[in-house]
């Protein structure tokens, strides 16, 4: 998640943009709360035991962040120490250091990630009371039947007298979780209940990890289609490229609920936003600069689809094959569109030849496949975006020396591009609005709500996109969305009709 950014900065409103100075390499391991740690350890007597503990972390690299007494005893101490590390290797050699520790046991070690997980991060609440036999009666029979019948009769009230209104389907194949690949359904789950539990928290959306035991694209489709009539909306999550393209395409014409691939369309919007946003710190327009994209897949394609929609002028794009271009009988059909959609020159080459004269460089490909030092190729005042996760495609502190301006997926560093800041807004707005559908319209316009969040007297090279606990990101999103959903041309809502007594209409 990004740091909160002060205010306090200087408008570049009507003034030539004051570049922030390069942020400073960090000296040894940058270490992060997903693989923190807690270690029970016993301690001597010796009121420096204490001390030789923290250093002992210290040295290792690890950073503390709590020290808690178990128990306390006339010959010593019972504490745990909570410490954060940079990986599981490092975890493991925080608690070497430990060991070493003169007068110190270390007794118990626990991973605070894995126990967060434990027994999983979402539960099922009821909205309603069921204390006494009237409440019974109301909620489920014989009271249930009435609201059955009538929605068999009315079943456009659906979305108003259940859950449907308000929730949301995660699916998934397992095909292409985070970084990680194909790991299957089962080894998917631990990220879905995860963004269930982002729309929660961002949105109060209640949704659901759905969790396929199939590749098969006729196979997803089909059953999403029967499981559609419980839900407002469809949200597609780590499904690989190019099948992922397809699934989405045929439940849109099928259904007739939003549905919308975050892997695209969320990437898509957050990268957009910042990017407006970045151009105004550097003073550069849209259609003005080059743009190089590393990464033909589904991020990829998303990306470029909706900043060439935006204005973008030129657009190149790199992956495997090279410089995609539409001459290439290697690509695949996929890439091939994307290829005749940027690059009617039919350039070629590798990622760093498509820098040359480069203003703006997006990564949604894999780590490590830019030398820093290629970023020289780039105009002034470069935009560098390398967003893989878990590892950039070039060091983003490191890029610093060469950009005007970075962001990345990191949490550690500013300007994080973060999906969190547009999925929870973009089906708030959809659910309100009682959308069946979502357009390109309205993903700019949640775009450009997003980059709105960011004021003239905030924006800075280190502040171009709001902190995900901004709490006005999911409002601002949500209701530029909702607006676009009601009044734009060909868009179809559901109209809210009924009497005001919370019976249906008649």
């Amino acid at each position: 998640m990004a740091p909160e950014m002060s205010s306090e900065t200087a408008s570049v409103t009507g003034a030539e943009p004051a570049l922030a100075e390069p942020t400073p390499v960090p000296r040894g391991p940058v270490t992060s709360a997903s693989y923190s740690i807690t270690v029970r350890v016993t301690a001597d007597g010796d009121p420096a035991s204490i001390g030789r503990i923290a250093t002992a972390v210290g040295s290792a690299g690890g950073a503390v962040t709590a020290i808690d007494v178990v128990d306390s005893r006339s010959d010593g101490l019972t504490v745990d120490v909570t410490c954060s590390a940079a990986d599981a290797s490092h975890s493991e050699e925080m608690v070497a250091a430990l060991r070493a520790v003169p007068g110190v046991k270390v007794r118990k070690v626990s991973d605070r990630t894995f126990l967060l997980h434990l027994g999983g991060k979402i539960e099922v609440a009821s909205k309603v009371p069921l204390k006494t036999r009237d409440d019974l009666s109301m909620a489920y029979t014989p009271g249930v039947a009435r609201v059955c019948l009538a929605l068999a009769d009315h079943p456009e009230d659906v979305r108003r007298l259940t859950i449907k209104g308000n929730t949301v389907a995660v699916v998934t194949d397992g095909s292409a979780v985070l970084g990680l690949g194909d790991i299957g359904p089962g080894a998917a789950m631990p990220v879905m209940e995860g963004k269930a539990a982002l729309f929660k928290r961002f949105a109060d959306i209640d949704a659901w990890p759905i969790c396929l035991d199939t590749q098969d694209v006729d196979e997803i489709v089909r059953t999403v289609e029967l499981i559609a009539p419980g839900f407002g909306g469809i949200n597609l999550e780590d499904i690989a490229a190019p099948r992922c393209f397809e699934i989405e395409a045929r439940l849109r014409a099928k259904l007739d609920i939003p549905v919308f691939h975050d892997d695209q369309h969320g990437t898509a919007i957050v990268a957009l936003a910042a990017l407006k946003n970045a151009l105004r710190v550097v003073d550069k327009r849209l259609p003005d600069v080059k743009i190089v994209v590393a990464g033909g897949g589904a991020a990829g394609t998303a990306i470029v689809h909706l900043m060439l929609l935006a204005g973008a002028g030129q657009v190149l794009v790199w992956d495997r094959e090279g410089i995609l271009s539409p001459d290439d009988d290697r690509l695949p059909p996929a890439k091939h569109d994307l290829a005749a959609r940027t690059n009617p020159g039919c350039i070629r080459g590798e990622l760093p030849d498509a820098l040359d004269g480069a203003d703006v460089f997006i990564g949604v490909s894999a780590g490590n496949v830019l030398a820093v030092e290629d970023l020289a190729r780039m105009n002034d005042r470069a935009v560098v975006f390398p967003m893989a996760n878990p590892t950039p495609e070039v060091d983003p502190v490191r890029a610093r020396q060469y950009a005007a301006i970075v962001a990345s997926g990191r949490s550690d560093l500013p300007n994080q591009i973060n999906n969190v800041l547009a999925f929870p807004g973009v089906f708030r707005g959809l659910l309100d609005a009682r959308a069946t559908e979502i357009s390109d319209g309205m993903l700019l316009a949640a775009a450009d709500a997003l980059a709105a969040v960011v004021t003239d007297d905030q924006l800075n090279a280190n502040f171009i996109i709001p902190s995900v606990f901004d709490h006005a990101v999911t409002t601002a999103v949500a209701a530029a969305v909702a607006d676009r959903a009601r009044h734009e041309p060909g868009a179809t809502v559901t109209v809210r009709d009924d009497n005001g007594d919370g019976a249906p209409a008649s």
